[in-house]
């Protein structure tokens, strides 16, 4: 890939978008290399969890490429959004757990791209923003969709119609990351977190991932979603493993079957 690196380490599989003398701006190549490295993670069974990045000490991502922005129209506008908007869903519905390791600016697309997915873990200097609004559009990756549901409606008008930039503590203290740590402490926190993630049944992680956007979802019954996912569970051997190590007093070995 040009725009993105790729490491699979200990189960986890490492996406870095490496961009940064653009610091890490998305543009149209690096969201089709970011689908396709979603597509790998997904298929193949080695990779237990995922951790995006962006290369670099100053930004995780700094947003989208403006000068593709700047060239498009209502027509074309709208498939530019649908793209994005089609690459980040398959992030936030990824059976395996994603962490975002925000390791600087997370603004515009990146900030979309953090809420995508499930976890965000932020070091010290990250800073948040969706600032389109002052560039006469708005966020059209998901951004108007997911950032309510993490800091409620009130607070998700202010960020988007003021186009303010936040500090990782106020990103915090209003739920829009999980965690802050160190710079130095960052992808240990992340690496930590999900491995004791995915020590645990893949079976019950990826319900959980279904569960959880049901609850989004008005469309969905999220509590038959709940049922139906507690019984796919309940067949499985990862049950009967969880069960048995329990009552012999010894940590399960899940084999995701």
């Amino acid at each position: 890939m040009e725009n993105i690196l790729t490491v699979l380490k200990n189960s986890i599989l490492y996406i870095t978008i490496n961009r940064p003398a653009k610091l890490n701006a998305l543009n149209i190549l690096t969201i089709q290399e970011l689908d396709a490295a979603i597509e790998y993670a997904v298929e193949h069974k080695e990779v237990r969890g995922i951790i995006i990045t962006g290369s670099g000490n100053k930004a995780f991502v700094a947003g989208a490429e403006i000068a593709e922005i700047a060239g498009i129209n209502e027509f074309t506008g709208r498939k530019f959004s649908e793209s994005g908007q089609e690459v980040f869903e398959k992030i936030e519905l990824c059976p395996k757990p994603i962490i975002a390791a925000v390791n600087g600016y997370a603004l515009g697309g990146g900030c979309e791209l953090a809420l995508a997915c499930h976890i965000r873990i932020a070091a010290e200097n990250a800073q948040f923003g969706l600032p389109e609004v002052s560039l006469g559009i708005l966020p059209g990756y998901g951004g108007t969709q997911r950032l309510p549901h993490l800091v409620g409606k009130g607070k998700a008008f202010e960020l988007i119609m003021t186009g303010d930039i936040i500090s990782a503590t106020e990103a915090l203290n209003i739920g829009l990351v999980n965690k802050v740590v160190p710079f130095d402490n960052l992808y240990e926190a992340c690496e930590e977190m999900l491995q004791k993630i995915i020590q645990k049944s893949p079976i019950a992680i990826a319900q959980v991932v279904e569960c959880i956007y049901a609850a989004f979802d008005e469309e969905e019954d999220g509590y038959q979603v709940e049922s139906d996912s507690f019984s796919i569970c309940c067949k499985s051997e990862d049950f009967k493993e969880g069960t048995v190590a329990f009552l012999e007093k010894r940590k399960p070995q899940f084999t995701g079957k």
